[in-house]
């Protein structure tokens, strides 16, 4: 193993509800590693000893914050030789969640075609915002995104339409400057209510939340239930080979 980043799923094992509960003693932190190969099994013919690779481990087991770790040969990619180490281990949960939100969830196509999507992305700045940004900016859309005062120019930079600091009023109440409603939000920061959402959504739009606790498998519940246009869509990432290695 030469590198592996700690996620926010990782660190929540060890604090608050997590923490409470022990549940570090069953799910094991660390997934996304870059290394080098240095044994495959014997039904393993797309990798061979010596190969440089960056490698999502199971959510379950983890295990990259050890000196070696099993990973199973469909969550493996090569990495070229002028992506480092640091690059590459930093993609996996963070690059494959953001894409599944744009991609699946918020039907954003890559290559510019498709509908117009007015897209607000919370918390922009960090590890999943980052990339949801720059990938959503490929398409047909309009990104709103908000981050702190500091990482204004560092998310505008990344092709940000629109960008808000969290703390400012507008930011708070989630208003686009534009005054445009969102067809679609990629909700990567936490303990934002839905109803700062509600009155900023399209007449069929959707929260897509990336960090989902109890209270949004509540309210998809509940928008279920009531038949409502407007939808939060809790986000599970599943890991895909070829989601990797695109």
């Amino acid at each position: 193993m030469h590198i592996h980043p700690l996620n926010l799923v990782c660190i929540s094992l060890n604090v608050g509800f997590g923490r409470s509960f022990k549940i570090s003693q069953f799910f094991k932190q660390a997934t996304d590693v870059a290394g080098e190969v240095i044994k495959v099994g014997p039904r393993v013919t797309n990798y061979k000893t010596g190969d440089k690779v960056v490698a999502m481990l199971n959510h379950p087991t983890g295990g990259g914050l050890a000196e070696y770790a099993v990973a199973k040969d469909n969550l493996i990619v090569l990495r070229p030789p002028e992506v480092s180490a640091a690059e590459g281990e930093s993609l996996p949960v963070a690059g494959l969640a953001a894409l599944q939100a744009v991609t699946e969830s918020a039907g954003v196509k890559l290559d510019g075609t498709g509908r117009h999507v007015n897209l607000l992305i919370t918390a922009a700045s960090g590890g999943v915002g980052q990339y949801a940004v720059q990938q959503a900016k490929l398409g047909n859309t309009h990104v709103t995104a908000t981050c702190g005062a500091h990482n204004l120019d560092l998310v505008k930079s990344l092709g940000a339409d629109e960008v808000l600091d969290y703390k400012t009023p507008d930011g708070v109440a989630l208003n686009c400057p534009s005054g445009s409603k969102s067809d679609v939000v990629i909700h990567c920061a936490m303990d934002i209510p839905w109803s700062t959402f509600e009155p900023n959504l399209s007449t069929n739009g959707k929260v897509i939340d990336m960090t989902p606790g109890p209270r949004a498998f509540l309210v998809y519940a509940l928008e279920k239930l009531t038949f409502s246009k407007k939808q939060l869509v809790p986000m599970l990432m599943i890991p895909k080979k070829e989601n990797l290695s695109g």
